[in-house]
């Protein structure tokens, strides 16, 4: 984001939220650098909370000291609830190909989850040194009938990484994925300074080691955000139904035209297109199968 800049007291830039902890917002404003801000009073009274990637309009305090106060909330364009979290450009996911095994249902639960926001997913496979070949295309061939852009690394190499940057450039990204997978080491790679500023906003406001539970925005270049959210177990769906569920797995979408059914929920009904699809190797059974788990996970929890 370009500055606005007005220097000294009563100027005002945009910037965005990259960290926000104990009432104070750090907002980073590109050339200008960061500035601890407080957010005015009638957010609060309109119960508005500015969110970590929140676009901001602020007003300068005081220039030297980098200190603002916060006036204006830009539109946000898409906004996470777990991790809380705004205006994302995509998500980086990343899973490990071994150690731990990718655990395919639970990558799916996430695909579906984005999708619901909207928000565009690169898939990215870690640990390629520890995978066979064969392994590699096996899973790689499951998202591509499915559509989604997918690369493989290792970050313990340093094989591949270029992939990522490239991915990075230009947006604000979430990277997330389950613990084991080197998201660390990923983050380590993208980003050196990471846990040393972490550190060092922490003695600024006193807090100790607990401000890592807090949400960060890392600026690693020109309009380049990355937002590291903590490693995930398990992911419940919510704001879902059985009938839209399907709306959720793009590859269903071009083969649904030959379902005999409108609304067909490609489970019993007979002449259905994405199961003949399926049949034809068109679709990949795993998907299908996480599918069908999902359909009737959320038919039972619609029945308490």
């Amino acid at each position: 984001m370009d500055d606005h800049i007005l220097t000294g007291a009563g100027g005002h830039m945009t910037g965005k939220i990259i960290k926000g902890i104990a009432g104070f917002y750090y907002v980073h404003t590109g050339r200008s650098g960061l500035y601890e801000c407080k957010a005015r009073g009638a957010f609060r009274n309109q119960k508005i909370k500015p969110l970590v990637g929140d676009e901001v309009r602020l007003d300068i305090i005081d220039a030297a000291e980098k200190k603002g106060n916060i006036t204006e909330i830009l539109p946000r364009r898409n906004e996470l609830v777990r991790p809380a979290v705004a205006n994302i450009d995509q998500a980086l996911i990343l899973f490990a190909l071994k150690e731990p095994e990718p655990n395919l249902n639970l990558l799916d639960r996430f695909l579906i989850q984005m999708g619901k926001r909207e928000i565009p997913v690169v898939i990215g496979f870690n640990k390629a040194d520890l995978a066979d070949e064969t392994a590699i295309r096996q899973v790689r061939h499951i998202y591509d009938l499915a559509g989604y852009k997918n690369f493989v690394i290792s970050v313990e190499k340093k094989e591949g990484l270029s992939q990522v940057d490239e991915c990075l450039r230009g947006k604000t990204t979430v990277l997330a994925g389950p613990s084991g997978v080197g998201k660390s080491s990923l983050m380590n790679h993208l980003y050196p300074k990471a846990a040393m500023e972490t550190g060092a906003v922490s003695e600024k406001i006193k807090r100790g080691r607990h401000t890592t539970r807090h949400s960060q925005l890392f600026y690693l270049g020109e309009d380049t955000y990355l937002f590291d959210t903590p490693g995930f177990t398990s992911l419940y769906l919510t704001d879902f139904t059985e009938e839209n569920l399907k709306d959720y797995f793009p590859e269903f979408l071009s083969y649904e035209p030959d379902c005999r059914f409108v609304g067909c929920r490609h489970i019993n009904e007979p002449d259905c297109g994405v199961k003949q699809a399926l049949n034809e190797g068109k679709i990949s059974p795993a998907r299908y199968e996480h599918y069908v788990q999902m359909y009737n996970e959320l038919k039972e929890q619609r029945r308490y």
